[in-house]
């Protein structure tokens, strides 16, 4: 009973050898903004993103770049009843991304992020179920991103102009 203890372990911790672990690489874990960053936002007024650039960014007094976001809004009805009510929107937002360093007082990096959603809106007046599922996608739609753009800037050198 011994011996096939031995070699059950023996071929247990062999067979182990080739894991891989998801995690080993820090460098998907840095946010090379946080901390450092003043942001200042413009365009359409979401009133999530606020409660989300702290998360993101952090808070500090100093500032070595200042990002700018402006979000553009666009709404397309994709689908449109045969007595004129919109039974399908498509929301499309822009995000520009225009990050600047202040101590070389240059553009460092610019990008732009796209986030689609759609929705069907269920009524005329108010209806809780619809406006609570669109406040959703929007929270979604800023958190996701927000989660790509600071993905991407973990892998760019952001301090050459």
């Amino acid at each position: 009973m011994n011996k096939l203890f031995v070699v059950f372990l023996f071929y247990f911790v062999v067979s182990c050898g080739g894991v891989e672990f998801v995690y080993k690489n820090d460098k998907n874990f840095i946010n090379p903004l946080y901390q450092k960053t003043k942001v200042i936002t413009s365009g359409t007024d979401l009133s999530f993103i606020n409660s989300y650039l702290p998360m993101f960014f952090g808070e500090s007094n100093q500032h070595a770049y200042i990002l700018k976001i402006n979000i553009n809004e666009k709404k397309t009805k994709r689908s449109v009843e045969t007595n004129q009510t919109t039974s399908n929107l498509r929301y499309e937002l822009r995000f520009n991304y225009t990050l600047t360093s202040i101590k070389k007082d240059c553009i460092t990096y610019q990008k732009e992020i796209v986030s689609y959603f759609s929705i069907i809106p269920k009524s005329s007046g108010y209806n809780y179920g619809a406006d609570t599922s669109l406040e959703k996608k929007y929270e979604l739609a800023i958190g996701d991103n927000l989660n790509q753009f600071v993905s991407i800037l973990s892998d760019t050198n952001i301090d050459n102009c």
